[in-house]
């Protein structure tokens, strides 16, 4: 009998998203995590040590370095979780080290958003390709169950007969980040809609798309229309919140990001049916944690999927006295009452999956069907809706966004000045 192949994973990155990709290899069964790398040595160390205390990694190297990282020859195939402004810098560190022929990849898997700007993700992209890497498009959320799981069933039983779905709906709703660059607009290129709209609009041209099928083939976009604001964090008293909780972060009452954000996402879908992604995100949402929500419309029938409509609750009076943690469901924000438990999170929300997916993809020489050409289209269509909510209009012409800057990644919009 063959022996089965493992590939060799290495983690750039060893924060809060960092974790939750090393908690989800507990269901990976075709990788195992060999090395870790970040800017700090002792985040990597810590992130090292709990991939090895939860058996996902035997013997799992530091580094500070993500050269020294790639060139490890237990490393298969990367997986890169840094900030949104690091992203160009770690790739073009990753692309020199293949392309010299002083690494030997398999494949590369980026988180979302691809990049700040059109021309950011396509200079990743770009990068990519020019090493022969094969490349993965991190977002969880189209590999998420409840969602997998409806979009074959109704694509199987209602499209064939009635018609393909022409409405899709997601959002993604918390109280807010916990990390101070995600509140910078400079750093994160934007606010909430550049942050989590992308899980909304790529979940939205999943469900819209045919099993099997390039969603970038199946859906032209052929208008944008979107609302950004200031709701909740640029109130004076909120806003001195988060000076006291994030040191450095900029001052909401004067350079605020976007807590709240919708558009409308319309689209020719393949039968030359108009089609329709409604996304909407906010940080400013307070419930018991972390709210994911997806629904697909179609001729004959429909689905929906909340990720706070858990299988299980408990219940803690108000006599106990609890610390502050996250041990429910993400973003939690209360440790007393009615509240809802999402028992295994990373799978719940597509993580699992998605790494093994990507896994398994990398070791046989193919191209996940979720890549980095995924990760341009979905930048495209943000900076479709930023420009959109800047100018007061439905943006209906998408080849002049390359070189688009939103003003919130400029620290220049501050509706309430």
């Amino acid at each position: 009998m063959s022996q089965r192949s493992t590939l060799g994973v290495g983690i750039v990155g060893a924060g809060f998203i960092g974790n939750f990709h090393v908690e989800s290899w507990r269901g990976v069964r075709d990788a195992d995590i060999v090395a870790v790398a970040s800017r700090r040595l002792s985040s990597a160390q810590t992130l090292a040590a709990h991939a090895q205390d939860i058996g996902v990694g035997t013997d799992v190297s530091s580094y500070d370095d993500v050269a020294e990282l790639v060139r490890d020859p237990r490393v298969d195939a990367v997986w890169v979780l840094t900030p949104n402004f690091t992203r160009i810098e770690i790739i073009q560190a990753i692309a020199d080290e293949v392309t010299s022929g002083r690494a030997q990849l398999k494949g590369i898997a980026i988180e979302k958003p691809l990049g700040r700007t059109v021309s950011e993700a396509r200079k990743v992209l770009e990068l990519v390709e020019e090493a022969g890497l094969l490349h993965g498009y991190l977002e969880n959320q189209v590999f998420s169950p409840g969602v997998t799981r409806s979009h074959e069933l109704l694509w199987a039983r209602g499209a064939g007969i009635s018609g393909t779905p022409y409405l899709a709906r997601a959002a993604e709703e918390h109280s807010g980040p916990h990390n101070t660059w995600f509140w910078n607009g400079v750093e994160e290129g934007g606010g909430v809609l550049n942050d989590m709209m992308c899980h909304s609009v790529e979940a939205g041209r999943f469900l819209l798309t045919p099993p099997g099928t390039e969603k970038s083939e199946w859906l032209k976009p052929v208008a944008v229309t979107a609302t950004i604001a200031s709701l909740k964090w640029g109130r004076p008293r909120y806003a001195k919140q988060l000076q006291d909780t994030y040191e450095g972060v900029v001052d909401y009452t004067k350079s605020p990001s976007e807590d709240y954000a919708h558009a409308v996402f319309e689209f020719e879908n393949g039968d030359g049916e108009p089609v329709i992604v409604e996304g909407t995100t906010s940080w400013s949402f307070v419930g018991a944690g972390l709210r994911l929500t997806f629904e697909l419309l179609g001729p004959e029938y429909s689905m929906k999927t909340d990720t706070l409509s858990t299988e299980s609750q408990i219940f803690l009076s108000r006599a106990l006295m609890q610390d502050e943690g996250e041990d429910m469901v993400e973003k939690q924000n209360a440790e007393q009452g009615l509240m809802p438990i999402v028992s295994n999170e990373a799978m719940a929300y597509g993580y699992t999956n998605e790494n093994a997916a990507f896994a398994t993809a990398f070791l046989k020489g193919e191209q996940p069907a979720e890549n980095l050409r995924d990760g341009l289209e979905v930048v495209r269509l943000l900076m479709a809706a930023y420009k959109s909510a800047e100018i007061g209009e439905t943006v209906r012409e998408f080849d002049s966004l390359e070189d688009f800057v939103p003003a919130v990644a400029k620290g220049e919009w501050n509706p309430r000045a």
